[in-house]
């Protein structure tokens, strides 16, 4: 195993946002479709939530659940949970019912923060009426808008507004802030040990399980991301924040990060690709950090040319594998860098990633400061492969989880010895000691006794001009076992045929990987985070059996 270096030093991720009010009191800390609020403005809002959140039963340990998109009440409930005790339970505004009860029962949150916005509000009460959850904190978006936008909300978007009377269970933010007034300090010793948040996995491969990460988890991560941030001017960065803060990859590497190093977040509370590319023209931000969708789709946006994305000096992709046409595109329009990392929930995120000037293609980069890998034998995973051999990636490291909650025989199962992350992800060390990962152990296609990595076909196919979207899966085949099928998505105006595809392939991959079918689709299904998903497929691939 190799051990990078230098030393960590835990600390609560309270400290580091306290550290930042002082010293950028100040400076915008977070801009909102024009309205800004400073570090200082920030850091009394949400002294007077803490305390709020006290008087309403929240104290060390207490789970509370927000269900908001990329606003300010986010950021400044996050950090009131945090510093009244509390452990953050993210979840995601766009899921279903279902999909909200499931999380609000697993975890046990009792207590719920969301918006006055009828789509997202309706289903929290519908939890409430349920039975999963007993009391919902209700914040305006009225209140967050500058005077035009305000106008506008009132005059066309009425209907959207949800309904409700304030009562004992239905709690408006303005209340909250009046008990903080009137409340005796209550403060609360945070230990680094101590639970910060449940982050629920997104479930693509299984029911979904709530990674359980301590502020030492996360404030590892936030340091190793810095670390790899070369020539960061601490104060002086402004960061888009389009990577939702309810995934793991927004809160950590875009919300916490920016906090720690007073940047400005420029918030955008929903993935559009003309009102973001709008945004980095108007709002020029310096950092950015995406999934490999959002830069695609900054791509191929057929008006992209007209706006100036040379603002940003970089950028982090992750959360799915980046494509080296749609970062040499995106490089060659915004005239920055994308370094391309790696990191799942379970890791806070992050555990590999390229260095700035660097890196390699199709390599997820080096591993992060304090983290060690190792790679084990498919077959005998209790066996180390040598470098350069295929295996599942393992990873041991200060952001690694304490396990998931409620969860015990699925912990013991993704930690070895309680430390010893198993990814599940298959891949390779290389003799520089760059990470390539070829797939996940669960997407291997058995082909008639041979292993076939779907990811080797879809970067295969990438690699034509015309394909801006690619899946593959494994799919039922009765002389094979299994064969690939190819979904692919043509960019805008691109007419090719199945045959030209497979000509394109035929000196790319071998005659096992072709894939057995070629469908191409208008769009590809894709998780909420815009990644793009196989659950879909898969479950269509198996209707077809019934």
């Amino acid at each position: 195993m190799t051990t990078v270096k230098p030393k960590f030093v835990a600390h609560s991720i309270v400290y580091y946002f306290e550290k930042s009010v002082l010293e950028y009191g100040p400076n915008p800390c977070l801009n909102f479709m024009g309205h800004v609020y400073n570090y200082r403005e920030l850091g009394q809002i949400v002294d007077k939530l803490a305390s709020g959140l006290q008087v309403l039963g929240v104290k060390q340990g207490t789970k509370v659940g927000l269900c908001l998109p990329n606003v300010p009440y986010y950021t400044m409930f996050y950090f009131a949970i945090l510093k009244a005790g509390g452990i953050v339970v993210n979840f995601n505004p766009l899921y279903v019912e279902r999909e909200l009860s499931f999380q609000a029962r697993d975890s046990g949150v009792k207590l719920m923060i969301t918006m006055d916005l009828a789509q997202i509000y309706n289903k929290v009460e519908k939890l409430r009426e349920d039975g999963d959850i007993d009391k919902i904190i209700i914040c305006p978006i009225g209140d967050i808008l500058n005077l035009t936008k305000k106008l506008l909300l009132n005059i066309l978007k009425r209907k959207e507004l949800a309904k409700y009377t304030p009562d004992s269970a239905h709690i408006t933010y303005d209340q909250v802030l009046d008990f903080g007034k009137n409340a005796r300090a209550n403060p609360v010793k945070v230990n680094t040990r101590d639970v910060a948040l449940l982050q629920y996995t997104g479930g693509t491969t299984g029911v979904p399980k709530g990674a359980i990460l301590t502020h030492s988890n996360i404030s590892a991560n936030m340091e190793q991301v810095k670390l790899r941030l070369e020539d960061i001017r601490f104060g002086l960065e402004k960061s888009l924040c389009v990577v939702p803060f309810f995934h793991v990859l927004g809160m950590t590497a875009v919300q916490n990060l920016s906090i720690m190093i007073g940047a400005e977040l420029i918030l955008v509370p929903r993935f559009e690709v003309k009102m973001l590319v709008k945004e980095i023209h108007k709002r020029r931000p310096t950092l950015m950090a995406g999934v490999p969708t959002i830069f695609g789709a900054v791509n191929n946006f057929p008006s992209v040319g007209k706006y100036d994305l040379t603002c940003i000096k970089y950028g982090l992709s992750g959360g799915a594998p980046l494509p080296l046409e749609v970062k040499q595109k995106f490089e060659d329009l915004a005239k920055c860098e994308i370094v391309e990392g790696y990191g799942l929930s379970e890791s806070s995120p992050l555990v590999c990633v390229n260095p700035l000037g660097a890196g390699k293609e199709n390599s997820i980069g080096t591993v992060v400061e304090w983290t060690s890998v190792e790679f084990r034998d498919l077959e005998k995973p209790e066996k180390k492969v040598a470098q350069g051999e295929r295996g599942e990636l393992c990873v041991k490291g200060p952001q690694v989880m304490q396990g998931y909650w409620n969860k015990p025989e699925e912990t013991e199962k993704a930690l070895e010895g309680g430390k010893l992350l198993r990814t599940g992800d298959v891949g390779y060390m290389d003799e520089d000691g760059y990470i390539f990962l070829v797939d996940r152990i669960k997407d291997l296609i058995l082909c008639s006794g041979y292993n076939v990595y779907p990811r080797v076909i879809e970067d295969a196919l990438y690699k034509h001009p015309q394909v801006e979207e690619v899946t593959v899966i494994g799919v039922k085949d009765d002389y094979r076992g299994e064969a690939p099928k190819a979904f692919i998505k043509l960019k805008p105006d691109s007419v090719v045929t199945e045959k030209e595809i497979r000509a394109h392939l035929s000196t790319r991959i071998s005659k096992i990987e072709m894939p057995r079918d070629i469908v191409f689709r208008d769009e590809l299904p894709k998780t909420l985070v815009g990644k793009l998903s196989k659950k879909e497929l898969y479950e269509e691939e198996k209707a077809k059996l019934k």
